[in-house]
């Protein structure tokens, strides 16, 4: 059985087969004992997103990865990185430095803050992310053409990423073929925090997942 450690866009965390192409974390959210989650879904306001191969480390999923046979922070996948910054999640300072770099000096300049940190993007964050607790504003139709490529949105428990005035309905094994939101004839949830939609507009590009291609 696969491990409950799966994210979609959302922010839930899910049990199935896929995969994807980064993995990240809230903190220690499972017990390694039965390698299942802890009935909280985060253990901090930092919510990173990390490459799944870095200096050759190596770690058991959910198991004891700290020093003295201890659980280390709770490995958590996703489809992709604008799948992860939907969640709520923003890259890793550790193993990902370059673009934590570019994403928190975007952040700086959406916000006009001179040193911004990544702290101060966590707070914002935190307050916005639907799986702790934000609230998705409401977009009608129209208003989708204003919104940056990355950006994703839903229809009840159907999202979408939208790329190049396009809608690319996900999934964890991938994007389906476009679709046109249009016809649903009615205002779509906003998934990506607020904070991340003003990063994207300053121009960060999220990697996407190659069925985004086709």
């Amino acid at each position: 059985m696969p491990l409950q450690n799966r994210v979609d866009p959302f922010g839930a965390i899910h049990a199935v087969p896929e995969r994807g192409l980064f993995t990240g974390n809230r903190g220690i959210i499972h017990d390694p004992e039965t390698k299942t989650l802890l009935k909280k879904r985060w253990a901090l306001p930092a919510w990173i997103i990390c490459v799944c191969q870095f200096r050759n480390v190596r770690r058991e999923p959910m198991g004891r990865n700290r020093p003295g046979g201890k659980a280390g922070w709770t490995e958590l996948f996703f489809l992709d990185e604008v799948t992860a910054l939907a969640a709520g999640h923003r890259p890793c300072f550790f193993c990902q430095r370059e673009r934590a770099k570019d994403f928190v000096g975007r952040f700086g300049e959406a916000f006009g803050i001179a040193e911004p940190r990544a702290p101060q993007v966590d707070r914002r964050l935190h307050q916005e992310r639907l799986a702790s607790g934000g609230k998705p504003p409401m977009v009608a139709l129209e208003e989708l053409a204003g919104l940056p490529d990355g950006a994703m949105v839903a229809d009840g428990g159907i999202a979408y990423a939208l790329r190049a005035g396009k809608a690319l309905r996900w999934s964890f094994a991938g994007y389906g073929p476009l679709a046109d939101v249009g016809l649903l004839g009615r205002p779509l949830a906003l998934l990506t925090p607020a904070t991340t939609l003003a990063v994207l507009r300053h121009g960060f590009r999220p990697v996407w997942h190659p069925s985004a291609e086709t």
